[in-house]
């Protein structure tokens, strides 16, 4: 920038003048008198840079190398260069070309960084440009203006000499108005690998190809039996869609011989995708339907081709963070046991899924750091082979090559130290054509001097980062295409690599926590989310003892727990904490849909009575395993069924409630609060309380004397009343009985005078005197038959005819009334 503010032409400032000076002083009278042909001076160098780069500004053309190809070429190949040059500077850029240069060859891995870190030009390094005729010129090159380039070259034009890797540069050299001589305006370093005959050993070579994702899937899962699965967004939806960064790892990784390292709820996520799922937008709103069925089964209908044959690694569900795990979650209760079950569900959803059995003898900590706290959980739950890296277990005794990566750490387990520089080679942004071509150089430089170190056999394990964007994919891709038409690797899987021979002279001491890096300590999880995981998993237990069908909550709310222990968490702890309160929110959620009903005061009058509890389940499913507990507060004045507190199992289906009667008895009036709690059979309080009050009113023993004398009086005239209706009944029959026998006493008498009299019997309407006796006797008969039937009559009713209205009252006995009967008047 210094230099660029020279080529403006603007006046120095007293500072820059001093600087001059002094610069001039250093460099001598030659510098001197160019400095004074300027209009405006180069500033002073910068720590560390030569002063052929400080004078040549050699930083004001930006030059970019898109490709190169072949990236390790042979005998007879013709190499191919293409890029653009960008004039950074102020001033026009005249006589400008754009060539090749090849420096000297690199003996060492170190020296391979140096170059990569290196910028601008130093010609005991760059070395000399090569013919001109493969240079391309441009007459001038204006400010802020990019230019194409492409050049070609017989690689036998390069001149390289033994077998290693090469310094190998793109320079645009040119001339300004400023400084009127050609020089490099600008440069770009990278790396030729040159072994065009096959190495006399080659290096066996595992990369680890790793489909890991954030965190997506909920435990939260929709209404009715289907239990649709709700994500936190759609990212997984675009990471699989056509150039996601999942879909771009797959399809590059067919091709390629890899070892495949899976985190299985990413198999999980993507498989709840194929069905109805449901998306949450925001924390109010209801979750909307989501709609890539078609992009999530064709990503696993390809994946699940890609990794026939293939190796397949599963790390534990959610791939847990066993660094955090080890630092901070072992002093919780319970912690452990979830890495166990992320472990124990791998292999089955990983299975289910791909169709493949995959390998879970692997623990993958972030980034390779390990400490004897991090081995310790890693092995803890079956895995006996971590994977580390080599900047965590540093060589110390001065091996002068790249050892194999197995190494026996003690107790039956197996560390694979991946190469640092190999596996760390794809970081960093990778979006530009040119920045994934100086990736690829590097890392084939890598490979190409760690196989020159020794003639030894050995293996070496690449573990890129967890995540690579689909830049980053790219460029390993490109790497390892490249790698394996090398003279110099072969592929390995990891299982081999974890089984070969290790190298003696190979360090195998774990570093202290002391030396574990502060700055992925600062990104892990804390202590406290690892006691809130162990507080929902508490709350699950507690909730599935209750349900006819535990596992439509275990598996969801168990998949969730292992997720919130997920190293994407990582650097991410406002997200982490935020999906963490939700998941517990909702499992609350869930427990509350089977409770109590609130009561009101209730009245109880007399000694006992019944008080009626309801329990209402809105789950889809049955609740059964449940007790329900009423307690008196004060049981000498209300007992419940005749103590302190009585216990009924419940047992309420889906969507239904239940209400429990219970016996009690009172023994003083007033008010007594009554508590209503659920427990699990174990003993467990689930759900909270109702208190309700039940007064009390107690019926004295001189009501209840007034109250018995009243019933006694009732019962004593129900009684006499009885007794008189029997009376006159009785009475009614004898006098019916009395009168029937003086009718026919009547009937005789009438017919013995007639007789007497010699009065012949005659037919009826002859005479009329025989008809009449008859007519009388008959009538005396029918008195009798109706004193029977209607209780005592007049003796007027023999005269009354049929024809006669019926009277109002009916007619009184005219005899003398009986002691003590009722007398009607």
């Amino acid at each position: 920038m210094a230099e660029a503010a020279d080529f403006q032409g603007t006046s120095p400032s007293p500072a820059r003048r001093w600087l001059r000076r002094a610069g001039a002083l250093l460099a001598g009278a030659p510098l001197l008198a160019g400095l004074l042909q300027l209009s405006a001076a180069p500033t002073a160098r910068a720590a560390g840079q030569g002063a052929a780069q400080a004078a040549s500004g050699s930083r004001t053309v930006a030059v970019s190398l898109d490709s190169l190809s072949p990236s390790a070429p042979s005998d007879g190949d013709t190499l191919t260069v293409s890029g653009t040059v960008t004039n950074k500077g102020k001033q026009p850029i005249t006589d400008a070309h754009v060539g090749l240069r090849v420096g000297s060859r690199l003996s060492t891995r170190s020296a391979i960084d140096d170059v990569a870190d290196r910028t601008g030009f130093d010609p005991t390094v760059d070395g000399n440009e090569i013919d001109d005729k493969y240079a391309q010129k441009f007459p001038e090159l204006a400010p802020g203006v990019s230019q194409r380039f492409t050049l070609s070259v017989p690689v036998g034009k390069l001149h390289l000499g033994a077998d290693g890797v090469y310094a190998f540069s793109v320079s645009l050299s040119g001339r300004t108005s400023s400084q009127p001589w050609e020089q490099v305006l600008g440069i770009q370093h990278t790396f030729l690998p040159w072994q065009p005959d096959g190495a006399d050993t080659r290096t066996k070579t595992t990369f680890l190809w790793p489909l890991v994702s954030t965190v997506h899937m909920t435990a939260e899962t929709g209404p009715g039996a289907q239990q649709t699965p709700v994500f936190l967004d759609d990212t997984l939806a675009r990471e699989i869609s056509p150039g996601g960064r999942l879909e771009r790892m797959l399809e590059l990784g067919k091709s390629l011989d890899v070892t495949w390292v899976i985190d299985p709820d990413l198999l999980a996520s993507v498989d709840a995708m194929t069905r109805s799922y449901r998306i949450q937008t925001d924390a109010d709103s209801t979750p909307v339907a989501g709609t890539h069925q078609a992009e999530a089964k064709q990503w696993l209908a390809e994946l699940q081709q890609a990794v026939a044959g293939k190796e397949v690694v599963a790390l534990p569900f959610g791939d847990p963070d066993l660094a955090s795990l080890a630092h901070h979650g072992t002093s919780v209760t319970g912690s452990l046991s979830q890495l166990k079950n992320a472990t124990d569900v791998a292999a089955e959803t990983v299975e289910t899924i791909l169709h493949v059995k995959p390998s879970t003898d692997y623990a993958w900590p972030a980034d390779g750091a390990v400490d004897p706290s991090i081995i310790r959980v890693a092995t803890s739950a079956g895995a006996d082979t971590v994977i580390a890296r080599s900047d965590s277990l540093k060589e110390s005794s001065g091996l002068t090559y790249t050892p194999s990566a197995a190494r026996p750490i003690g107790g039956g387990t197996t560390a694979i130290v991946a190469d640092a520089q190999l596996s760390t080679a794809f970081e960093g942004d990778l979006s530009s054509a040119g920045a994934r071509t100086l990736a690829v150089q590097r890392f084939l430089a890598q490979s190409l001097e760690l196989t020159a170190q020794t003639s030894k056999q050995r293996s070496i394990v690449v573990a890129p980062q967890r995540m690579p964007s689909a830049s980053q994919a790219q460029a390993m891709a490109q790497a390892l295409t490249a790698l394996q038409h090398s003279t110099w690797s072969e592929f390995q899987n990891l299982s081999a690599a974890a089984k070969a021979k290790p190298d003696p002279a190979a360090t195998n001491r774990i570093p202290s926590a002391s030396h574990y890096p502060s700055s992925l300590r600062k990104q892990e999880l804390p202590r406290s989310a690892f006691a809130a995981i162990a507080r929902t998993q508490g709350k699950v237990d507690t909730f599935q003892v209750v349900l006819t069908y535990p596992s439509r909550v275990v598996t969801p709310f168990g998949r969730a727990l292992n997720r919130e222990m997920a190293t994407s968490w990582r650097g991410r702890g406002d997200a982490a904490a935020h999906f963490r309160n939700g998941v517990e929110t909702y499992l609350d959620s869930l427990s509350d849909e089977v409770k109590l009903i609130d009561k009101s005061e209730t009245k109880l009058s007399g000694h006992s009575a019944t008080i009626p509890v309801t329990v209402q389940n809105n789950l889809v499913q049955g609740v059964d395993h449940l007790v329900l507990r009423l307690t008196s507060t004060n049981p000498t004045r209300l007992k419940i069924g005749g103590q302190a507190w009585a216990e009924q199992p419940i047992s309420v289906s889906g969507g239904h409630s239940q209400s429990v009667k219970f016996t009690t008895s009172a023994n003083a009036n007033g008010p007594v609060a009554v508590i209503a709690q659920l427990y699990t059979e174990d003993g467990q309080e689930y759900g909270a309380p109702v208190t309700f009050d039940v007064k009390v009113t107690e019926i004295t023993a001189t009501v209840m004397l007034v109250i018995g004398g009243g019933v006694l009086l009732l019962v004593l005239a129900g009684f006499r009343m009885y007794t008189q209706r029997k009376r006159a009944a009785a009475r009614q029959e004898a006098e019916g009985a009395q009168d029937l026998e003086e009718a026919r006493d009547d009937a005789g008498d009438g017919a013995g005078n007639a007789d007497a009299s010699g009065t012949a019997a005659t037919p009826e309407g002859e005479h009329g005197a025989p008809q009449e006796a008859v007519r009388q006797e008959n009538s005396g008969a029918t008195a009798g038959r109706l004193s029977k039937e209607s209780g005592p009559r007049s003796r007027t009713d023999a005269s009354e005819q049929p024809s006669d209205p019926a009277p109002d009252t009916a007619a009184g006995d005219a005899a003398p009334s009986g002691t003590g009967e009722k007398v009607d008047r």
